[in-house]
């Protein structure tokens, strides 16, 4: 099967590799559609700290399930599904007390664990999810989403807030997209027109061009002087993170999304004087899944519109160099690694009974698709 492997910083292939076998409570799935994430791009320039070398790349992902025994979720063969790419030992600390994100040993796909940028990939059943209609590449959108949608949960947002996402790449666009979902009122602040007209689209009541204008001075205006009652700081900049501190209003929260890059430095003394609540956000709960898409299958969110160009397998290095030179025209990037169309032949010709033994599949019919290449 084909494999995406990446060496070493700055060095990608597509590689011949074995298909994997799934063990008790696992499930075979043909990986559909993959985003490449930030952390994926870190890891191709070498900037990802806990990525060790070779490492398949990949954590955001869609795929048809192909194997799967019998279920307590109903998961069955020919389903288009996403996934949970977030391991847990489940004896930690952390996750004995529910906080499962927070695992310390926590192994992410393509970070800590090989990823999903490849043809065939087996994960535990308890990580899937039903795409509940959703089109595969809809569903590849899903866990990028729910960082931004756990982050903006952890503030325990309020429809009477005023809200400030700082930095409007992906990962702060759905974040203002959940900020908007939650009911608040959303301002979006990014150094690129671009970006902040795409931060309109999807909710934002305004914005700020923080090259061209003074934030402070455009939050007090737009706050009435009070500052916002929430701020989201979504670029992991020093500078961006001192911003949400000055645009905070009193008692106001801050939640950081943004990986820090640097060491930030500030007199400590403002947190007290304006009580400011400081929020990390670190991945995302089960429940975030589920959540996020039960509001994408509502309608009342087009994520497709976050997708900026979908290369196949066999460009991935094109698209890691492409999103390595982004001046920020680039939101989401896909990579097609079966199209769903495809995939039933590929996949299904057979599959595995609970025998054990290989059985053709007959009702190849069954599976009709859309224009949206969404199952009907």
């Amino acid at each position: 099967m084909k494999t995406v492997l990446i060496n070493k910083p700055f060095e990608i292939s597509v590689v011949e590799t074995e298909k994997p076998t799934p063990s008790e409570g696992e499930a075979l799935l043909q990986v559909l559609y993959c985003g490449i994430c930030g952390a994926d791009v870190a890891s191709f320039t070498g900037n990802q700290p806990f990525t060790t070398y070779p490492r398949i790349p990949g954590h955001e992902f869609s795929a048809r399930i192909v194997e799967i025994p019998e279920n307590s979720k109903g998961l069955k063969a020919g389903d288009i599904v996403t996934c949970n790419p977030y391991f847990n030992c489940g004896k930690c600390y952390s996750c004995k007390r529910g906080f499962v994100n927070c695992c310390t040993d926590n192994q992410t796909m393509g970070v800590q664990r090989d990823g999903s940028f490849r043809d065939y990939i087996v994960m535990p059943i308890e990580r899937i999810y039903p795409g509940r209609g959703l089109s595969a590449k809809e569903l590849a959108l899903v866990e990028p989403f729910t960082i931004g949608w756990h982050a903006l949960s952890r503030t325990k947002i309020q429809p009477s807030d005023k809200v400030l996402v700082v930095g409007a790449g992906p990962i702060g666009l759905f974040a203002t997209i959940s900020a908007v979902a939650k009911g608040a009122t959303v301002y979006v602040a990014d150094i690129l027109d671009g970006r902040l007209e795409k931060a309109m689209h999807f909710g934002a009541t305004g914005t700020i061009n923080s090259a061209k204008t003074d934030i402070l001075e455009e939050s007090m205006k737009i706050t009435d002087g009070n500052g916002f009652d929430v701020c989201v700081e979504a670029c992991g900049s020093s500078v961006t993170f001192l911003n949400c501190i000055d645009c905070a209003a009193f008692a106001g929260k801050i939640i950081l999304i943004g990986n820090g890059k640097k060491e930030t430095t500030f007199l400590h003394s403002i947190l007290l004087k304006k009580e400011l609540n400081v929020f990390g956000s670190r991945n995302s709960y089960p429940e975030d899944f589920e959540a996020v898409i039960d509001l994408i299958s509502s309608g009342k969110v087009n994520v497709m519109d976050m997708v900026s160009d979908v290369y196949p397998i066999d460009d991935t290095k094109g698209a890691f160099d492409a999103l390595t030179h982004n001046n920020g025209s680039l939101s989401k990037v896909l990579i097609e690694v079966n199209k769903p169309e495809d995939s039933i032949s590929k996949s299904s010709s057979e599959s595995t009974s609970e025998t054990g033994k290989s059985v053709k599949i007959l009702k190849m019919k069954s599976f009709v698709y859309n224009s949206e290449n969404e199952l009907v």
